[in-house]
């Protein structure tokens, strides 16, 4: 089986709850949104990459030091990718940690998964009429919120719910969301300010910090930014 592999690298986690955590990346090509910010275009609006064997990207990943055993699979939306529950299941055989970064608008069907990082659009990742073709616009307006998918992910996975801040309004439309959803505990609830820059992040950084100290939520940095700006392979 082949896959459309973007990038397969060995960083840091930048951001969530592993921060820090020396992991092996694998970025599937392909995505079923155009979020208007999105820093990695080359896995969504414009998806390009290697044609790889499962056998390939597994070779690949221990090529790196055999401390290394979380695997992070990102995009794009790696779940739009072919064979992705196959390939995770044998991540999970072979002892590696799993985190995948969805948008959660997919369900899970039982995919080998130890960290669901859920990242719900919000409305302003909707792109603007004239950049992309209008039914793109529809397309992901209709599909970036998925309740009752993000709800099975949460039910049936250990979850972090990341949400990119670019104004105070945001808020509302997260507390709908969340009414909608199963409990998640509020430090599981993250607020990432939306910038791909240190200095776009560290304006809007007050900002987002206030408003997780009056709710209780966590602050989530892009610590990979700050250390190598927004490169690939990092």
């Amino acid at each position: 089986m082949f896959m459309l592999v973007s990038e397969i690298f060995h960083s840091i986690q930048g951001e969530g709850l592993l921060v820090g955590v020396p992991s092996v990346f694998v970025r599937f090509s392909g995505c079923n949104l155009r979020c208007t910010w999105c820093d990695t275009p080359y896995a969504s609006w414009e998806p390009v990459g290697e044609t790889m064997t499962q056998a390939d990207i597994l070779a690949r990943m221990e090529s790196f030091s055999g401390r290394v055993r979380h695997a992070v699979l990102t995009g794009g939306e790696p779940m739009v990718a072919s064979g992705i529950r196959e390939f995770a299941a044998e991540l999970r055989r072979r002892d590696w940690h799993v985190t995948l970064e969805t948008a959660g608008t997919i369900a899970p069907d039982e995919i080998a998964c130890d960290l669901a990082s859920l990242s719900p659009k919000l409305r302003h990742s909707t792109p603007e009429a004239g950049r992309i073709e209008e039914a793109w616009i529809s397309r992901h307006e209709s599909r970036r919120l998925q309740p009752a998918v993000l709800a099975e992910w949460i039910r049936d996975y250990e979850v972090q719910l990341k949400f990119v801040i670019a104004a105070e309004a945001d808020l509302p439309e997260i507390h709908e969301l969340l009414a909608k959803l199963p409990p998640v505990p509020a430090d599981r609830i993250l607020l990432m300010p939306e910038g791909i820059t240190s200095e776009d992040i560290l304006a809007r950084a007050p900002l987002v910090t206030g408003l997780c100290k009056q709710f209780g939520y966590r602050y989530c940095d892009r610590l990979h930014i700050h250390l190598y700006g927004n490169t690939r392979g990092t």
